[in-house]
């Protein structure tokens, strides 16, 4: 390759790093606008702070793990000393485990901050730093290694026969499924928000503070992810980045749309939440397929997806009472899943030729090779156990070492802002400024005297 496109390749990279970088903005906007004022400066910092935390560890530690074992990177020069992969062999074939080797920066924080949305306005700060320390350095790296970096769900085709291994172009499973499944583990672990559930059951809702902010941030991330998925050939040279980021765009706007009109249909209004949701589960539904689709198979699985999540939605807060305060184990968990399932359906062996040592390019059930989709299945299923059993692992240690994750009742009730971060999101916040009782304590701010209550107009 000559020097020229070697060039062009790293300036496309780093360029798409870039957007993906700015993509934390949206997320925290996102985050931020769906749960309550009184908590808004709490979980902006979270989502401000987890880049630097999950960044500098993945950097440290993670990147090793994840791609140490990885072999030459022929389109940025053919650097070659990423060579070691811990593996085991077993039937005369190998399978990778870890990589040995290496260390680097990249935006892992995209998927450490997918539970601080789900643990909102009750996840103590000091735990919310230490557990995300894990997730750069060891969770994310791991899932990653077995499907990025020649690990064994990679291996699923050329040791086994199953299609190309697990394919995931740009993330669907090592991204946000990997982020959707430390969510669903850690809100059963932390529980509901205080009064989220009353004693028979049922449902309470805690709508958002500014759904405006959540809307923009909406918009923030949909203009990152054209970096996200297009970027992910890691080829400005590659000219399958035009078909990626068309069917990102068409997937996500398609997401937006079924998810309108679920919705509409339903309760007779579209709401905005959910709209953005079913514009975020189409993108991240499309994130794994974006380079193995047509157009249309595009539309497809991202109008699915943003039915999904609403269904979702309902069916974790009311019949699994689990707590998710922006539907983030709906986005990215469940429509994670589906987007490496749509892989194994939908591919049409258009592209990825030689992925991952196989001959011929990736094909799905509907293109004639069966076996795709169960390499799907298995990377799914293990993604579920081993995230989920190395989250929960993270959850206790952090607890012992900070002495617990969940705030008081007292900071609950108050707002976690002036208790855990030492100002308000907003100084003119009534919930923040007014005297909360809880049992026989009573609970002030000196940020800001009590309002009193004005006229209504007439």
């Amino acid at each position: 390759m000559d020097a020229n496109t070697v060039a062009i390749n790293f300036v496309w990279t780093l360029v798409a790093g870039f957007l993906v970088m700015f993509m934390q903005a949206g997320f925290a906007l996102v985050e931020t606008g769906f749960t309550r004022a009184k908590n808004a400066a709490h979980t902006m910092t979270m989502n401000f702070m987890v880049y630097g935390i999950a960044m500098l560890a993945y950097w440290a530690v993670g990147f090793a793990l994840q791609a140490g074992g990885v072999g030459p990177l022929g389109t940025l020069g053919g650097y070659d000393r990423l060579s070691h992969e811990v593996s085991l062999t077993i039937g005369g074939k190998s399978w990778g485990l870890f990589g040995g080797t290496g260390f680097f920066l990249t935006g892992v924080a995209y998927t450490a901050t997918i539970p601080t949305g789900a643990l909102a306005e009750r996840w103590r700060f000091v735990a919310f730093a230490v557990f995300s320390v894990f997730v750069g350095a060891f969770i994310y790296p791991i899932y990653a290694n077995w499907t990025w970096g020649g690990g064994w769900l990679a291996m699923l085709g050329k040791n086994l026969g199953l299609g190309h291994g697990h394919v995931d172009f740009a993330g669907s499973s090592v991204v946000h499924m990997t982020g959707g499944v430390m969510a669903f583990v850690t809100a059963i672990l932390l529980g509901p928000r205080r009064g989220k559930y009353n004693s028979n059951g049922t449902v309470n809702a805690i709508p958002g503070h500014n759904i405006p902010m959540a809307l923009v941030g909406t918009f923030i991330l949909a203009f990152g992810w054209f970096g996200f998925n297009a970027g992910s050939t890691l080829a400005g040279s590659d000219l399958r980045i035009g078909v990626i980021a068309t069917n990102t765009m068409l997937a996500g706007a398609a997401g937006g749309i079924t998810a309108m009109l679920y919705v509409w249909r339903k309760y007779g209004k579209p709401d905005p939440s959910m709209l953005a949701n079913g514009t975020l589960a189409g993108l991240v539904a499309i994130t794994a397929p974006c380079a193995f689709v047509t157009a249309p198979s595009a539309v497809l699985i991202g109008g699915v997806a943003g039915v999904l999540v609403c269904a979702a939605v309902l069916f974790i807060e009311r019949s699994l009472k689990i707590d998710d305060p922006v539907g983030a184990i709906s986005v990215h968990g469940v429509c994670g899943l589906w987007g490496i399932l749509s892989v194994g359906l939908l591919a049409d062996g258009t592209y990825g030729a030689g992925w991952n040592g196989v001959d011929g390019a990736v094909r799905g059930l509907f293109y004639g090779d069966a076996s795709q989709l169960l390499a799907q299945l298995v990377g799914g299923v293990t993604n579920f156990v081993a995230v989920g059993a190395m989250a929960f692992v993270a959850w206790k240690v952090t607890g012992l070492v900070v002495g617990g994750h969940r705030v008081s009742a007292e900071v609950e009730e108050l707002g976690l802002d002036v208790p855990e971060m030492g100002v308000e999101g907003y100084t003119t916040t009534p919930e923040a400024a007014t005297v909360v009782v809880i049992g026989e304590q009573p609970v002030t701010s000196p940020a800001e005297p009590a309002f009193e209550p004005q006229p209504e107009p007439i």
